[in-house]
């Protein structure tokens, strides 16, 4: 079935305004999930045929047979596409999926609602930031892989420049050893608030096993920061551990006659010989099989040989230890966002930065278009300069970019595996468990007077129940903060560790 023939979706399209990206949060993430709930994937169908749509857009739509249009056509629409998206896509995940949606399916009928589906779901199967990753194959499913990286570099520039040039700022020009300025005291407990409603939207949508799966994952990841006995670097280990564990019992319950989990059953997939969207991606199985290898051996190489250099005490290139520590971490994540916060900060603090850098940088991804992964940028910037940030960069979107080139080739394979399926929601589940760790171990170092704490409650409030948006805010957050710091109002400076004992 070609593009031209592609029956349209019979669901009402949601009339969001691509221009107006940053609106409300709450209502991005409602139209996301009603977008989920109606999918093929979840409907076990594709949607009904109807009229046929024959009118060309500016975007360059279906109405001429794809074949025809040129490579360089297709690559200048998405340079044309995705440049400013760049610059608007606030919110957040959730909102990122429907900035897109509204792009590629409403407004230029690039990809049919199945389509996009798919490639959505393929982000949610991969470690590493899924936004991004559907960035990558949507563009990669118009124009090739050059496509694909071309829409990855405009889409993560703007935020990258902003924080390294912030990384860079905030180490050479704040002394870390003194309480931090007011420009910036008011962003740690807005982002960490950010923080607490991710958590809380994650975790509404477990299902009974997911919830088993995410406390005892929370409850490990707290146990490990907070107790004297057990070295923090075991991380590195634990967290992957519980990961994989969590998937094991997902499946193990998956086949029993009653499980406590909730499974969807397995997609039709796209039939990979015939479909024009596999065709133009053009990156034959034996391709994608060694794009694989290619990902698993740097992950292999950098682990030992960096392991290895620590156990005998050897000095490690400062470069590859950050790439290191990056790529290992963009390998064993999903879901992306703020589920890598609590690894992140479980290797760079205190080594790399103080609590306070971190997460003055935290609010600042916070408030910047793009993936919450450009923090990497900030926290590579601050530890060894402009070049520690790209290496970072490079360490932590490169294992979700090289898988998704990798996995495509097999998508339409590995969506008939329910094993595979199934195993996932426990993986999920263990994560979106680190993110509650997260909160509870980032609140200690965010929150630290009773301003900060007034600051959290707005910042909170703002994004929770009116649904404000993750700019406005931190922005809300850094304007508190600074009213109510020593060198303004000087309110609210009692630390707030010891109101108990008053």
């Amino acid at each position: 079935m070609t593009m031209a023939e592609s029956p349209k979706p019979t669901r009402e399209p949601p009339t969001a305004n691509g221009d107006d990206d940053s609106d409300d949060d709450e209502a991005k993430e409602a139209e996301v999930e009603d977008f989920v709930d109606n999918d093929p994937e979840k409907q076990g169908s594709s949607s009904d045929d109807d009229d046929d749509d024959d009118d060309e857009d500016d975007g360059g739509g279906s109405s001429a047979l794809e074949e025809d249009i040129p490579w360089i056509q297709r690559f200048k629409q998405v340079v044309v596409t995705y440049a400013p998206l760049g610059f608007v896509a606030f919110g957040g995940p959730q909102a990122h999926v429907v900035i897109l949606r509204d792009h590629l399916v409403v407004q230029r009928n690039w990809l049919d609602e199945e389509q996009f589906t798919e490639l959505f779901a393929i982000g949610q199967g991969l470690p590493g930031p899924t936004s991004t990753q559907l960035v990558v194959s949507t563009a990669l499913a118009r124009a090739g892989p050059i496509g694909g990286l071309t829409a990855f570099f405009l889409w993560n520039l703007p935020g990258l420049i902003v924080l390294i040039v912030c990384g860079v700022l905030i180490a050479t020009f704040i002394d870390a050893s003194k309480p931090p300025p007011w420009y910036l005291v008011g962003l740690p407990p807005a982002a960490i608030s950010l923080v607490f409603k991710a958590f809380y939207g994650f975790g509404k949508k477990l299902d009974r096993l997911g919830i088993v799966l995410c406390l005892i994952s929370s409850l490990v990841a707290i146990l490990i920061n907070g107790d004297e006995r057990i070295d923090p670097s075991t991380s590195q280990y634990v967290f992957p551990s519980m990961l994989v564990l969590g998937g094991i019992i997902s499946y193990i319950d998956s086949r029993r006659g009653s499980p406590f989990g909730t499974y969807k059953s397995a997609s039709k997939g796209w039939d990979a010989d015939s479909d024009l969207l596999m065709r133009r991606i053009g990156i034959p199985l034996w391709v994608g099989a060694l794009i694989f290898v290619v990902w698993a051996v740097v992950l292999g190489l950098t682990v030992s040989f960096v392991g290895r250099a620590r156990r005998e005490g050897r000095t490690v290139n400062v470069y590859l230890e950050i790439f290191e520590v990056m790529y290992r971490i963009g390998s064993l994540i999903f879901g992306g966002g703020q589920v890598v916060l609590p690894m992140l900060q479980s290797e760079v603090v205190p080594g790399w930065m103080t609590e306070d850098q971190f997460l003055q940088g935290l609010g600042l991804a916070q408030s910047m278009p793009g993936p919450l992964f450009n923090f990497s940028t900030y926290l590579g910037a601050v530890y060894q300069g402009v070049t520690g940030g790209l290496v970072a960069y490079v360490g932590l979107f490169g294992p979700g970019v090289i898988l998704i080139f990798a996995i495509v080739p097999f998508w339409a394979r590995l969506r008939h595996v329910k094993w595979f399926k199934s195993a996932l929601n426990g993986v999920n589940a263990a994560a979106i468990g680190l993110v509650g760790a997260a909160c509870v171990i980032l609140y200690e170092g965010a929150v630290r007077t009773t301003a900060d704490a007034m600051v959290f409650v707005l910042a909170g409030t703002l994004a929770i129940v009116y649904g404000i948006g993750a700019p406005y805010v931190v922005f809300s957050g850094f304007v508190f903060g600074a009213i109510l710091h020593s060198d303004a109002l000087n309110l609210g400076q009692v630390e707030w560790d010891s109101m108990g004992s008053k």
